[in-house]
């Protein structure tokens, strides 16, 4: 049997299609670039960028983005024997506008569907699961069938052997809301929130940490206040709540009573869009790395601040050594 991974994550992948002038709506943007993507995978690429053994369980087309997606995971050390072709989806693309420091918005292209929604029970490595260092699963795997049903049966196949993560990953539109990547939907958005919530519920029963935003925690729990939200996520199952508050920093509170609230780390923003995944594969090496929650959190921030003075997602996470001398800086 091969060593265990420190983490796998799964859910979406994807191609993102990134403009390379700033400032400047997508109707006049002239060049773009092309990067992995997908919040699942940006985390996995994260903390591989940290030094640990990841994998990603998703789906891509059996088309030439499906192929630069295998090509890149396995340029940044990332696992791809997951990573599989559905015949009668395109790989996904997202392209973005990037007006900073705070507006970012996303244009996502799946449709008529995504194939890591087509992620199937029974195509799940179970025993890799439950062998896991940590396992990681994001909202956005159960907005839809067959990916929910597989989502909800590798965290019944986890049983919680280890760290298990919930990113709440609220995209209102995959809910059948509007708007942007957060926030309350649109006109559908209570709606669409109400959708979610059961699923949340489910997956938070079998998850020892739950980490997202006010919004995303707003989806799971009805409260909108960061230290009710914590503690109504710590009742529906999980040892750790990570609420990040955007300018606010990020409150961190466990099971045991411990608990964290630290500030920002303050950059010039160049794209903000990575930075929460960057958070996440920093959040995964501090608890790999058993770390008390104050330097869990400090570098988990500082990781997410590198990305954000960044063009970049997935290239741009950094590594042990970049967020050691940012820190030191400070």
């Amino acid at each position: 049997m091969t060593e265990p991974y420190d983490l796998i994550t799964m859910g979406r992948i994807g191609v993102d299609i990134y403009p390379l002038q700033t400032g400047v709506p997508l109707a006049q943007v002239e060049t773009f670039g092309k990067f992995l993507g997908g919040s699942a995978t940006n985390v996995a690429v994260a903390a591989a960028r940290l030094g640990r053994r990841c994998a990603v369980i998703s789906r891509t087309g059996r088309d030439p983005f499906g192929d630069y997606i295998h090509q890149a995971l396995r340029e940044f050390g990332v696992d791809d024997r997951w990573v599989t072709p559905v015949d009668a989806y395109p790989t996904p693309v997202t392209f973005c506008e990037i007006f900073p420091p705070d507006d970012f918005p996303l244009y996502f292209y799946r449709r008529p569907k995504a194939p890591d929604l087509v992620i199937r029970p029974e195509e799940l490595d179970r025993d890799a699961l439950r062998a896991a260092r940590i396992f990681w699963i994001t909202g956005t795997g159960l907005c839809e069938e067959p990916s929910r049903s597989a989502t909800l049966a590798a965290l019944e196949a986890r049983a919680k052997a280890g760290p298990t993560v919930f990113d709440l990953d609220w995209r209102p539109m995959f809910w059948g809301g509007e708007g942007g990547a957060s926030g309350d939907g649109g006109a559908g958005g209570a709606a669409a929130m109400a959708r979610a919530r059961p699923y949340y519920e489910a997956a938070l029963a079998h998850a020892t940490v739950a980490v997202g935003n006010l919004d995303e925690a707003e989806v799971a729990t009805g409260l909108r206040e960061p230290r009710a939200c914590a503690r109504a996520l710590l009742d529906m199952g999980v040892e750790l709540a990570v609420i990040k508050q955007g300018p606010k920093g990020v409150l961190a509170v466990h099971r045991d009573g411990r608990s964290a609230a630290v500030p920002p780390t303050p950059v010039e923003v160049v794209n903000g869009l990575g930075a929460g995944d960057a958070f996440g594969g920093s959040l995964c090496h501090g608890l790999l790395g058993g770390w008390d929650l104050e330097p869990m959190m400090r570098h988990a921030n500082a990781a997410g601040a590198l990305v954000a003075s960044r063009l970049a997602c997935s290239s741009a996470m950094p590594t042990a050594d970049e967020v050691d001398a940012f820190l030191a800086g400070r």
